[in-house]
This record gives C-alpha cells, sequence and structure tokens, in this order.
C-alpha cells in the first residue's frame, strides 16, 4: 500500500513544510556549531604551524608522521585547492590523499615502498610550497621569523577556510543522529525492543517488535560478487510472523536541492539490489527531512519508492508499524 509517493497533490506543501522543519532546526543547531568548529580549527592550525616551523619545515618524514595536517596544507594556499585538484597538480597517486584525509584513520598507504612514498610526498609538499599563500605567511619570502600576531592572523584566516569543509559533515552527522533518535523514540513509545550495536544481530535474526541501526546488507552483484549495502534501520513490525523480512528505513536529510537531485539514484540503485538478491519481499521506505523537490519525489515514486516526512512521522503507522 502506498502513503506518499502515489499523493502528488500534498507533494508541494509537504516539501514547504519539510524546508521550514530543516530551516528551523539549522538556525538553533549551526551557528554553535560553526562557532565551535571555528575554535577547534583555529587550534588545529596553531599547532600544525609550530610542527611545520611556519610552514617552512614541510619534510616527507613530517607528513609520514602527520597525515591529517594535509587539508590544512590545502586551505594555506592561494587560491586554496581542493583534494582533486591537489592530486591533478601533484601527479601523485589519488590514494596517497585519499588516505591522508581519512576522517576515521588518517594515514600513508602502508603497503608503499618507501622510496615511492617519500617521493609522492616530496611532490605534495612542492605544490603547497609553491602555492603557499605569501598574503597570509609573509615570512617565507621574507625570510624572517614571524611574530606572535602574524601566526594568529594567518591561523584564523586558514581556520575560516577550514570551516565549511569541517562543520558541514559535524551538521549532516548531527542531522542523522536526530533523525535516528526520532525514529528510536517513535518506535519505543509504541513498545517496540531495540536491539543495540555489537549484538550480532543480523537484519534475518530480527524478531517482531525489534529494530536495529546501521546494518550491513550483503547483495549478490550481477558479476556474482558479493558486497554489502548499508541501511539506517531494520524493523520487523510487532504484528509479523517469525521469519518475514524487515522494512528497511534511510533516513536522508539535505540543506539544499542542489544536491539531492545529483544523488537521487542512490536509492534506486539500493533497492535493484537488494531486489535481485532477496525479490520483492523487500519494503524499503525514505524518512526525509530538509530540501527534497518534485524531481526527486517523482524520481522515487517511478522506482516504487515510498517515504515518510520527518515533520509527519507517524506516517510510519500506515506501514503497520
Amino acid at each position: 500500500m502506498a502513503v506518499n509517493l502515489d499523493k502528488p497533490n500534498r507533494w508541494k506543501s509537504d516539501i514547504a513544510k519539510s524546508v521550514d522543519f530543516y530551516n528551523n532546526w539549522f538556525l538553533n543547531f549551526a551557528p554553535k556549531t560553526y562557532r565551535d568548529t571555528r575554535v577547534a580549527a583555529i587550534s588545529d592550525v596553531l599547532k600544525t604551524l609550530t610542527i611545520t616551523d611556519n610552514l617552512r619545515g614541510l619534510t616527507p618524514p613530517l607528513l609520514r608522521k602527520n597525515p591529517s595536517i594535509i587539508q590544512m596544507l590545502r586551505m594555506a594556499t592561494a587560491p586554496p585547492i581542493a583534494r582533486d585538484r591537489l592530486i591533478g597538480l601533484s601527479g601523485v597517486s589519488q590514494n596517497v590523499v585519499f588516505s591522508m584525509e581519512d576522517p576515521k584513520n588518517p594515514k600513508v598507504p602502508p603497503r608503499m615502498a618507501d622510496a615511492v612514498l617519500n617521493a609522492e610526498l616530496g611532490k605534495i609538499i612542492g605544490v603547497i610550497q609553491k602555492l603557499a599563500d605569501r598574503d597570509l605567511f609573509p615570512w617565507l619570502d621574507d625570510k624572517r621569523e614571524p611574530d606572535k600576531n602574524d601566526v594568529g592572523r594567518a591561523a584564523t584566516v586558514v581556520a575560516d577556510r577550514l570551516c565549511g569543509a569541517i562543520s558541514d559533515p559535524v551538521i549532516r552527522n548531527a542531522q542523522e543522529k536526530r533523525q535516528l533518535e526520532s525514529l528510536k523514540r517513535w518506535f519505543e513509545d509504541r513498545g517496540y525492543k531495540y536491539i543495540p550495536p555489537g549484538t550480532g544481530i543480523s537484519f534475518e535474526t530480527l524478531s517482531p517488535g525489534e529494530f536495529i541501526f546501521r546494518l550491513n546488507i550483503p547483495v549478490i552483484q550481477p558479476n556474482e560478487r558479493k558486497v554489502n549495502i548499508p541501511v539506517d534501520v531494520a524493523v520487523i513490525p510487532k504484528q509479523s510472523k517469525s521469519g518475514d523480512f524487515p522494512i528497511f528505513i534511510e533516513a536522508k536529510s539535505a540543506g539544499d536541492f542542489t544536491n539531492t537531485n545529483k544523488r537521487r539514484k542512490e536509492e534506486a540503485q539500493k533497492i535493484s539490489q537488494m531486489r535481485s538478491t532477496y525479490g520483492n519481499k523487500i519494503k524499503y521506505i525514505l524518512f526525509l527531512c530538509g530540501y527534497f523537490d518534485s524531481g526527486y519525489l517523482g524520481y522515487e515514486a517511478a522506482e516504487g519508492i515510498d517515504w515518510v516526512w520527518e515533520h509527519r512521522i507517524d506516517d510510519l503507522s500506515a506501514f503497520k508499524l
């Protein structure tokens, strides 16, 4: 039974309400997030300037020991350069830069030969030194020792450049956390049992009336390769029979219309792969908050994907939950 995908007459109203819901949350959350991020970013930049002797002591061994500073170094150039631009200008392996900028575990590629790695890091240093913002770091050309004010000023500007890159993921993570907390509260208010991570339960061993977050669903691709597809929520309605498939829920939030339309194929690809492995018994819905326009909704509806708006979360009950 369709809940929202077959009701285009109310899409426009729901889009407006969803945008207002997101904006109200953002205006209350984002300013503090930005301030906190900026303070942390200034501190990190000052530490980086210290260990690099204010950008005069960049060496391959130093980058090997402190791979995470590469993001700050990109923001210290004029103009600041994106990760892909650094890869292109330096000619280094994409794997080197991606490994060093891994948000969870920044590192240099462990299997790369020392000589090759040092050469790659040397290329990165060459680009940074050539493009370093001389207005921010005048001592690089003046051959003088910078004073405290010089360094503080440079750190503040570089930190501001970093803040957009750093605060956006923070905001996305906080939005996802809030959405999952909303779902958890809704389910528990109706007598569902939350299964915490690390219990070893898979979506196939969930019992009726149980739900779990952040699961990997193994699927078989057309080339017979087995991969895992992440889903945010798996829940089995209380009235289901043992062995019934859960309903999968994907929490989606967006702060603008552009990115949602760029990524609208992702959900269709997920459900296509799950159905090719498990058949049409797969039930997959979206939990939406923010900027999802009629183009996005129409695309998902055409793929047979239904959704629930966070501002009208009680629509979940229409899925017999």
